[in-house]
């Protein structure tokens, strides 16, 4: 009998812990308010930017941040439109160019806290292509995909009987578990749901960069000058948190109709 009523419990805090994804509708699970996971990324930040370096250079830093700054600009039009500006509630967007010749990277944590790094820019070419990359990260936090990994990993870690008294008496694991939520996670049954992260950010980074009137036709692009420089090295798909080039070059293809109806020149 206790069990089945715990399995009703669990059925019911899993029932009311849904929310739906921007754009795709997508219905996923959330048992992390917004507030703790944006006060744990204003931290975690503030610490990287810290430790930075940031670029020096003005024209590049000025860039990244024009583009942010649009791509903002256009998320905040987009749920606005759909009557969603509430989820954007604690989102204090900053946006940083960080000197790094080795990591080709950027990213977007939850609350709007974005940084390029100075080794993607070569393959973002211009400011098209880093409107690729700003409207695919930050898609991320939209999607509040950090929220949904965390939430994953804390039933993961806890159950979800235990979850709320982890959060306040085991800080240092809840932490460990936003991290991977970040993307340092190394479960291969984790996988395929990352990936699907990755096909969803975009498709609505696709539509972000419309909206803020860059040619959403860039896109493939700059995955084909992606794809050039791993020089054939990708692990296959079935492995890595990533679509496989040509999964994606392939997607995106396919948005672009959808995408080109929010484009404005």
């Amino acid at each position: 009998m206790m069990r089945k009523v715990i399995s009703l419990l669990v059925m019911v805090t899993v029932l009311y812990s849904c929310a739906t994804v921007a754009v795709t509708g997508r219905k996923q699970l959330s048992l992390v308010s917004s507030d703790e996971i944006n006060t744990m990324s204003a931290q975690q930040y503030k610490e990287v930017v810290a430790k930075g370096p940031l670029s020096t250079n003005q024209e590049q830093t000025a860039m990244v941040k024009r583009v942010g700054e649009r791509i903002q600009k256009a998320v905040e039009q987009y749920m606005a439109s759909k009557g969603a500006s509430a989820q954007l509630a604690g989102f204090n967007w900053e946006f940083n160019l960080i000197q790094d010749d080795k990591t080709v990277n950027a990213w977007c944590m939850p609350g709007g806290k974005v940084a390029f790094y100075t080794a993607i820019l070569p393959i973002c070419k211009d400011e098209l292509g880093v409107a690729v990359v700003m409207g695919h990260e930050v898609a991320h936090a939209i999607a509040n995909h950090g929220a949904e990994r965390m939430s994953q990993g804390l039933i993961a870690e806890f159950g979800l009987s235990t979850i709320s008294a982890a959060m306040g008496q085991n800080p240092t694991a809840t932490q460990q578990i936003f991290m991977q939520a970040m993307g340092m996670g190394t479960n291969v049954g984790m996988l395929k749901f990352s990936r699907s992260h990755e096909s969803e950010a975009d498709h609505m980074g696709l539509i972000f960069m419309s909206m803020a009137g860059y040619d959403p036709e860039s896109a493939p692009a700059f995955w084909e000058r992606m794809a050039t420089l791993s020089g054939g090295q990708q692990p296959p798909e079935f492995l890595s948190t990533h679509p496989s080039h040509e999964t994606r070059i392939k997607d995106l293809q396919g948005w672009i109709p959808e995408a080109k109806q929010y484009y404005k020149k």
